[in-house]
């Protein structure tokens, strides 16, 4: 289980899609580990990745992830030990709930190679950042 503790009161970065990136510690070199946020009411930019693959983890708060592939479309309701999987070349776009900041810990494999990895699209919803 990653430690959440003393994640720093600004992010490192700012994703492609709006949402707060923190750095954490990646468990291998063969792929890298985020903490994801996003304050409430928030919806993101949807994209999706060129190269990577992505497993995620909800720690915190309570949102929704949709995610469409040619085979089909979906969304998943995120809240605290929900994971997720987003396959190379989904597309994909997840939102905070009114009420409630959203967590996730992401691992990407392979370590993400930088922001232009994310390619942005039209989405299910109109993002909110």
């Amino acid at each position: 289980m990653h430690d959440l503790s003393n994640l720093p009161d600004e992010p490192d970065a700012i994703a492609p899609d709006g949402s707060e990136i923190r750095l954490l510690n990646s468990p291998d070199s063969s792929s890298s580990t985020v903490h994801c946020r996003l304050q409430p009411d928030t919806t993101t930019i949807a994209v999706h990745h060129k190269t990577v693959e992505e497993q995620w983890e909800c720690v915190a708060g309570k949102g929704e992830l949709w995610r469409k592939s040619e085979s089909g479309q979906s969304v998943l309701k995120l809240t605290p030990g929900v994971r997720a999987e987003i396959p190379l070349g989904s597309i994909f776009q997840f939102r905070s709930s009114i009420d409630s900041t959203l967590d996730i810990v992401i691992t990407t494999t392979p370590p993400w190679p930088g922001d232009d990895e994310a390619v942005q699209v039209e989405g299910k919803w109109n993002p909110r950042l």
